[in-house]
């Protein structure tokens, strides 16, 4: 039997390495922050007051993360690892860090390493309150087939949170 070409899985691959490197990628099931925040959920914070943010530390929400795709005669290993997280907070302003946050615990640390001030209460925002979408930015490396690279990858996730103002009035 002759063929024109070999048959499926056979002979020269004509996956890329690149091609791979992003396969490796889809593997690692990377995702948007593990979004956390002072207020709690269900609670409402104040106008002025810092609200912490953070996010869960794990392979698919900050790293490393490293994963190999393989076709016939061709393998590619990528790591990807968190370098930064936008946080876009509803009200005009975005949030830049390059750490993945201090989750707040009573008696913890006195400032958080991520935060933000609301200078307006959420009263009149949808569902009165602000949403924040997080989007952390991966810096993925790749080597395999005789070939490396590198490549960036952003995943998004998003939560609310609600802020009031407190107003004193003094009598007398």
């Amino acid at each position: 039997m002759w063929l024109a070409a070999p048959p499926e899985g056979f002979g020269a691959t004509e996956t890329t390495p690149g091609e791979l490197a992003a396969r490796a990628v889809d593997q690692m099931q990377l995702t948007g922050p593990a979004i956390g925040h002072t207020p709690d959920p269900g609670r409402t914070g104040l106008v002025g007051v810092p609200v912490w943010l953070w996010t869960g530390v794990g392979p698919t929400t900050w790293g490393p993360n490293t994963a190999t795709a393989s076709v016939p005669g061709l393998s590619v290993t990528a790591t990807a690892q968190a370098s930064e997280i936008a946080w876009d907070m509803g009200d005009g302003t975005t949030v830049r860090c390059a750490n993945p946050g201090t989750p707040y615990f009573e008696g913890g640390v006195e400032s958080p390493t991520c935060q933000h001030v609301y200078q307006q209460s959420s009263a009149g925002q949808p569902d009165d309150a602000y949403r924040i979408t997080a989007t952390t930015t991966w810096q993925v490396t790749w080597a395999g087939g005789g070939a490396s690279g590198s490549l960036t990858v952003t995943r998004a996730s998003s939560a609310t949170v609600r802020i009031g103002e407190m107003q004193v009035l003094i009598t007398g």
